[in-house]
């Protein structure tokens, strides 16, 4: 091999390594969120999904039950546990959250049917709530 071939070749390489770091093909997964303290409360409008998304795989791949007592918020780890009050009516309801959401600006959480029927908050779709993580 001629001394131009060879060093054709060490360019090639030496460009092709410095290239290589840019051109990731495979998405890095994003760091789970990190757990929040017991007793930190938060408040603002919620929303409920149910018999269109039923069935279908949620953020963290467990499949949507609209019956079962669960949500979907954009920040807390998946399994947190909270207590949600419907601040009109004082109701209230222990979700789990298993699922990334809501995707309409302001919401601070999307529940379950059965949550938000637990709430009385099927009719209105839109309701004022205070969550609070459990322990």
């Amino acid at each position: 091999m001629s001394g131009r071939i060879r060093r054709a070749w060490r360019v090639a390489g030496l460009l092709l390594a410095l290239a290589a770091p840019g051109c990731a093909t495979t998405p890095t997964a994003l760091p789970a969120p990190a757990p929040q303290p017991p007793g930190t409360t938060q408040s603002g409008p919620a929303s409920w999904y149910g018999e269109r998304y039923h069935g279908r795989r949620t953020a963290s791949g467990e499949r949507f039950d609209m019956h079962a007592l669960t949500a979907a918020h954009p920040t807390l780890p998946f399994g947190t546990r909270l207590r949600v009050v419907n601040l009109r009516n004082g109701r209230r309801v222990e979700v789990r959250i298993n699922d990334r959401g809501p995707t309409v600006p302001g919401r601070i959480i999307d529940l379950s049917y059965a949550a938000a029927r637990a709430l009385g908050a099927v009719q209105a779709g839109i309701v004022p709530v205070q969550v609070t993580i459990l322990p």
